[in-house]
């Protein structure tokens, strides 16, 4: 395991390979977060430029929070709990939906020290990555404390977002972006 100071410096390293890949793209990130607090967009508006290519981060700590501005139906959240795939996923599409973006990110998890149940025990995190209408989420179970399970979520989080937008590029060469962003509008 990593120690946080250790995180804190994979986080910005990430962040900043995030920024060289979509500098002058015209492409954007939006976040979704819980647990995190906005720590994954603070972590990218850091780097340089970053307004050519982060369009806007959702904090959404409240679940009144996650309906109001990302429109997480409200039996979503009665069924499944804030913490859980179908949140999330709802969250990561929510954030497209209300911004200009390309890419999005959601987060929700049990940071603790309280909070955690035996079904979602403190360190149980999801997370969705959308791009274009396609979502896919994972389930993590993270340990330490709160402030390491932040951490790990935001260094995840991230990589998440550096391996999917990677692929995706690979499929949309520089040429073909216009008409692919067309095609999603």
């Amino acid at each position: 395991m990593l120690t946080f100071s250790d995180q804190n410096l994979l986080i910005e390293a990430l962040a900043t390979q995030l920024g060289k890949l979509l500098s002058g793209h015209g492409l954007y990130i939006v976040t979704a977060e819980s647990c995190t607090g906005g720590w994954v967009g603070a972590a990218l508006t850091q780097v340089p430029g970053s307004s050519g290519w982060f369009d806007r981060g959702f904090i959404t700590y409240s679940n009144e929070a996650k309906r109001e501005m990302l429109g997480v139906r409200p039996k979503t959240l009665e069924q499944h709990g804030a913490v859980s795939k179908a949140v999330v996923e709802e969250m990561a599409k929510g954030a497209l939906k209300k911004s200009r973006g390309t890419f999005s990110v959601a987060i929700s998890g049990v940071a603790g020290p309280d909070g955690g149940t035996e079904d979602k025990p403190v360190g149980t995190v999801w997370m969705a990555w959308c791009i274009q209408g396609r979502v896919d989420s994972a389930l993590f179970s993270l340990p330490g404390d709160r402030q390491e399970v932040r951490a790990a979520s935001v260094s995840l989080a991230l990589q998440g977002l550096l391996v999917r937008i990677r692929d995706w590029l690979k499929l949309h060469p520089q040429e073909d972006l216009p008409s692919v962003l067309e095609q999603s509008e």
